[in-house]
């Protein structure tokens, strides 16, 4: 076998558009779950000194694991759209590229989002610890972040809906 039948082996239609749905999950999923940490940390800490706030910090923490579902989501379709679960769909090069380049604004910015999330909803724990009835701004401030993510989201999921094999 040459090295030219075996990158085009590896980078077939099928398999790029599966790398795009890796990126998609992976990528997102790492984000929300850095966000998911770091906000559990700044509500641990507040927890022990007024464990009735753990409603309020509960829904702050789970902020940032929405990119990893939108993630899950956008590689669900690309998965769904190659055939994979049913059915073989002969996938092009440029076919599997454009579902692997698709993925991406929901991969990166899922990813950055995450994070930044975590540290905004981190910063929302602090305000409730320290000001009783302040939820509702720590909850908005964090909310704000996941605009970004919706967006990416209906880039990544917009050119999938309308792909034809």
């Amino acid at each position: 076998m040459t090295f030219t039948e075996l990158l085009s082996l590896i980078f077939s239609g099928q398999n790029l558009a599966i790398m795009g749905a890796a990126f998609a999950a992976i990528f997102a999923c790492i984000g929300s779950a850095k966000g998911v940490g770091i906000v559990g940390e700044a509500a641990q800490g507040m927890l022990a000194e007024d464990p009735s706030k753990f409603g309020q910090a509960l829904l702050l923490q789970a902020l940032p694991g929405t990119q990893g579902i939108y993630g899950f989501v956008t590689a669900f379709l690309i998965l769904t759209k190659i055939g994979l679960f049913g059915g073989n769909i002969e996938l092009t090069v440029g076919g599997g590229m454009y579902l692997l380049v698709a993925a991406l604004p929901i991969a990166f910015v899922g990813y950055f989002s995450g994070i930044a999330q975590g540290r905004v909803a981190a910063a929302g724990i602090n305000l409730i610890a320290r000001r009783e009835g302040q939820s509702g701004k720590a909850i908005t401030s964090a909310a704000l972040v996941e605009t970004y993510a919706i967006f990416a989201l209906l880039i990544s999921l917009l050119p999938i809906l309308f792909f034809n094999a």
